[in-house]
């Protein structure tokens, strides 16, 4: 007649297994975790930015030596910084565009673009509050402060509330005062 044991297990067995189950919970872990990074400028990475001139050549690398891929031509437009290198920045726009410019060309004042066609401008920070006009889609914007799902902005002399989903400038959880 046969005999069946079980199998006999040691810690040493498992050591292999237990490394690559911590592994794997650490890399989900970073993945999961967005990444700021610090420039050599001090900034975090990416930060928003505008442009501070009505003709902003878009280059395919940091320098005069790359050629020019694209041409902004309105002021005030809201970028992405996403990258450094030296005095370049690799920025991005509201449709994905990106591309370096030199860091003359930007500006650190805060602004919005209207996305996803009209959008609500309110009197306060609330769905419920008095309408003060109706923004087109593209209107640019100058942020004042934002505080929870809202931000106060100023088109032109006029000034209001619009939740945070309905343009492209400020992360979601940036506060701004």
């Amino acid at each position: 007649m046969e005999r069946f044991t079980a199998p006999v297990y040691t810690a040493a067995m498992f050591r292999p297994l237990m490394i690559v189950i911590a592994f794997v919970a650490a890399t989900a872990l970073l993945m999961a975790t967005p990444l700021v990074a610090i420039a050599d400028t001090g900034l975090p990475l990416p930060r928003f930015a505008s442009l501070r001139a009505n003709k902003v050549h878009l280059r395919t690398g940091p320098g005069v030596r790359y050629p020019v891929d694209w041409i902004f031509v309105q002021r005030n437009l809201p970028i992405e910084i996403v990258a450094e290198f030296e005095n370049w920045r690799k920025v991005r726009d509201f449709q994905g565009t990106e591309g370096w410019v030199h860091r003359s060309m930007l500006s650190g004042k805060r602004t919005a673009i209207v996305t996803g066609g009209i959008q609500p401008l309110r009197r306060e920070p609330a769905a419920s509050a008095k309408l003060t006009a109706r923004v087109m889609e593209k209107v640019v914007a100058r942020i004042l402060e934002c505080e929870g799902d809202w931000c106060r902005i100023e088109i032109g002399k006029k000034r209001g509330w619009m939740r945070r989903t309905h343009f492209w400038g400020v992360y979601g959880n940036e506060r701004l005062d």
